[in-house]
C-alpha cells in the first residue's frame, strides 16, 4: 500500500527526544548535586567547633595566638621587604649587630604577615593563625579517617591532636609548617598507596616551604626515612626496590629545589649551625624538653605512648616506614618541645588506624548486641559525612577574617605578656634610649617604635651568636660581672619584669632609679652623673671618637 504525507513517519528531532520526565531527572541531579555541596557536612561542623571551642573557653580566647613577640619582629621585616622591594640581607633592628649579615630566611611568610597587618592588624594576624590552626587539625583528623578510624576513634584523637598542638600554636611563621608536615605526611602515604606522578609537585613544593619557614627540612626528613623504610621492606619482600629508588630520587629533587630562596647554599649552613647551637637551649624556651605538667602535655605524652606501642606493632609485621617516622618525631618532640605538634600530626593517623583494628576486633567478639556494634553502625552513618566538605566551612572562617563577625578588637599584643601600657606612657623617651630588655619584650619594641628605637637582643638567637647570648643571660640572670656588661654596653634604661633578678638588682642600686612600676614591667634610667662618668671612662684617652648617638656601639 503506498504512503501517503500523512502517514508517513516522523523524524525525532532534539527537542521531541527531551520528555519531560528526562527533564525531570536532569533537574532532580543538579538540585541533589546543589544540596550536596551546600549541605554542610558533619566533617565541617567539626573543623569549626574544635578551635572555636578551645579559643571560646579559654581565657584570653584568639589573643593566645600572640603571645610570642616573634610576630612583631616578623611583621617589621615584612613590612621592610615590601616598602624595599628588596630581600633582606643585613640586620634591620638592633645596635649591638647594627648592619650585620642576617638571613631572613622566612622572609615570605614575613610578607604574608604584613600585608595581613596592613589590611586588618593584630586581628587579622591573629585570624590567619586560627585558619591555619583549624586547618592543621582538619587535615590530621581526615587523614586519621582516611586511614580507616571511624568516629568514635577519630573524634577523641582530633581533640588531643588540637590540644597538643595549642603547646605551640602561635601567628607566627612556623604555622606554615605546622600545616604542610600534616599534609606532607598525607601526600606521601596516599602515593605509597597508589604511587602517581603528582608526587613529584613536592619539589616546587620545597621551593613554597623553604621560603615560608625553615621547618622546610622535615620534609627531607620524612621524604628520606621513607626512602629508607621502603629500602628495608624491599629486603623483606614487602616492596619492590623500585619505589624506595624513587624516593631517594624524590629527596635528591627536593633536597635541590630548597636552594632556591634569597641566600642559596648559605641559608643551608646558616640551618646546620643554627640546629646543632647548644646555647639556643639556654635562651628559647621552646627548644628546650618538655615539661610533663599541665593538660596539654598529658594529651602529648598519651600519644607518645600510644605511638611507641604502635610502632611495635608495625616493626612486627615488617612495615617500617611509619615506626621510622614515628621514632624520629619522638624524638625530636623529646628534645625540644616546639616539635611537638609535628610528632602528633605524623603519629596520630597510625595510632588511629591500629586503635580501629582493635575496635573491629572488639566488634566481632561482642556480637550483633554489643555496645561497640550499636556505635559501629551509627559510626557507618557518618563516615560519609566525615569524608565530605562543603564550602561553609571557607565561608564562616573568610566572614571571621572580613571582620564581619562581632569578634572581640585586638589592637595590641596582650598586656599580660608584653609592657604594653608602659610603651604607650614612656614610648617617647624609650626613642631617645639604649634600652635593655629581654628578648620576647624587644620583639614587641621593635613592632610599636621601629625605626626610631633599636634593641640589644630580641627574638632572632640565631642572629646574635653565642657570645652575645651568654652576656644578654647573664644579664638578666643577675650573673656577677652583670655590671661590667651594662658599662661595655652603655645602657642608659633598663626595661624589665620586675621578677627578674637584675630588676631586684638595679632596685638596690645607687646608679640606677625607678622611673615606673606598674606591676607587669618596671622602667630603670642611669642616674645622670653615672651616665656622665660612664661617658668619660669609655671616651677616655681618645681626643677624636666622635659622640655615640644612643644606639651606637662606640
Amino acid at each position: 500500500m503506498a504512503t501517503t504525507p500523512d502517514s508517513l513517519p516522523e523524524t525525532p528531532t532534539a527537542a521531541s527526544r527531551l520528555e519531560p520526565e528526562s527533564w525531570d531527572a536532569r533537574g532532580a541531579a543538579r538540585a541533589r548535586l546543589w544540596t550536596r555541596l551546600l549541605k554542610p557536612s558533619l566533617f565541617d561542623v567539626l573543623l569549626l567547633a574544635v578551635p572555636l571551642w578551645f579559643f571560646g573557653l579559654a581565657e584570653g580566647g584568639i589573643r593566645l595566638l600572640l603571645v610570642d613577640g616573634d610576630a612583631g619582629w616578623h611583621i617589621r621585616t615584612g613590612d621592610w621587604i615590601l616598602q624595599n622591594r628588596s630581600f633582606v640581607y643585613h640586620d634591620l633592628f638592633s645596635f649591638s649587630r647594627a648592619g650585620e649579615p642576617w638571613f631572613a630566611w622566612e622572609w615570605l611568610a614575613d610578607v604574608v604577615l604584613a600585608l595581613l597587618h596592613s589590611w586588618g592588624g593584630l586581628q587579622a594576624v591573629a585570624l590567619f593563625g586560627l585558619v591555619m590552626g583549624t586547618l592543621f587539625c582538619g587535615v590530621v583528623f581526615r587523614m586519621m579517617v582516611w586511614r580507616g578510624a571511624n568516629f568514635w576513634v577519630a573524634l577523641p584523637l582530633a581533640f588531643a591532636a588540637f590540644t597538643a598542638a595549642t603547646l605551640h600554636l602561635l601567628a607566627r611563621p612556623h604555622i606554615f609548617t605546622m600545616l604542610f608536615v600534616a599534609l606532607a605526611a598525607w601526600w606521601i602515604q596516599a602515593d605509597l598507596r597508589r604511587p602517581s606522578a603528582w608526587t613529584w609537585l613536592m619539589v616546587p613544593f620545597t621551593v613554597l616551604w623553604t621560603n615560608l619557614h625553615g621547618g622546610w627540612l622535615a620534609l627531607i626528613s620524612l621524604l628520606g626515612l621513607a626512602s629508607a623504610g621502603l629500602a628495608a621492606e624491599s629486603v623483606f619482600g614487602q616492596r619492590q626496590w623500585a619505589l624506595a629508588l624513587r624516593y631517594a630520587a624524590l629527596t635528591a629533587a627536593c633536597l635541590a629545589a630548597s636552594l632556591v630562596n634569597p641566600y642559596g647554599w648559605q641559608l643551608h649552613a646558616h640551618t646546620l649551625d643554627y640546629l646543632r647551637a647548644d646555647y639556643i637551649r639556654n635562651i628559647v624556651g621552646e627548644f628546650r624538653s618538655p615539661s610533663f605538667r599541665g593538660e596539654p602535655m598529658l594529651h602529648y605524652e598519651v600519644v607518645l605512648l600510644a605511638a611507641c606501642a604502635v610502632s611495635g606493632l608495625m616493626l612486627a609485621r615488617r612495615r617500617f616506614v611509619a615506626p621510622l617516622w614515628i621514632l624520629f618525631w619522638a624524638h625530636s618532640s623529646l628534645q625540644s618541645a616546639r616539635h611537638i605538634p609535628l610528632f602528633v600530626a605524623v603519629a596520630l593517623p597510625f595510632v588511629a588506624e591500629e586503635l580501629q583494628r582493635l575496635w573491629d576486633v572488639w566488634t566481632a567478639k561482642g556480637g550483633t548486641r554489643s555496645a561497640f556494634s550499636v556505635l559501629t553502625e551509627l559510626a557507618e552513618g557518618f563516615d560519609p559525612d566525615l569524608r565530605r566538605m562543603s564550602p561553609w566551612p571557607a565561608v564562616v572562617l573568610g566572614l571571621a577574617v572580613a571582620g564581619v563577625f562581632p569578634l572581640p578588637p585586638i589592637d595590641d599584643f596582650p598586656k599580660e605578656h608584653f609592657p604594653a601600657g608602659m610603651v604607650r606612657k614612656h614610648g617617647a623617651q624609650m626613642q631617645e634610649a639604649r634600652i635593655l630588655t629581654k628578648d620576647q619584650w624587644a620583639d614587641y619594641l621593635i613592632y610599636r617604635l621601629h625605626p626610631r628605637v633599636k634593641v640589644f637582643f630580641d627574638g632572632r638567637s640565631d642572629f646574635y651568636g653565642k657570645d652575645l647570648a651568654m652576656e644578654y643571660l647573664r644579664m638578666m640572670e643577675g650573673s656577677h660581672d652583670w655590671r661590667e656588661l651594662l658599662d661595655k654596653y652603655r645602657f642608659d634604661t633598663a626595661l624589665l619584669p620586675p621578677g627578674f633578678a637584675l630588676a631586684s638588682l638595679l632596685k638596690a642600686s645607687p646608679e640606677w632609679t625607678i622611673v615606673d612600676d606598674d606591676g607587669a614591667a618596671v622602667l630603670f634610667r642611669r642616674r645622670p652623673r653615672v651616665e656622665a662618668a660612664l661617658g668619660r671612662r669609655v671616651f677616655a684617652g681618645c681626643a677624636n671618637c666622635p659622640a655615640s648617638a644612643p644606639n651606637e656601639i662606640p
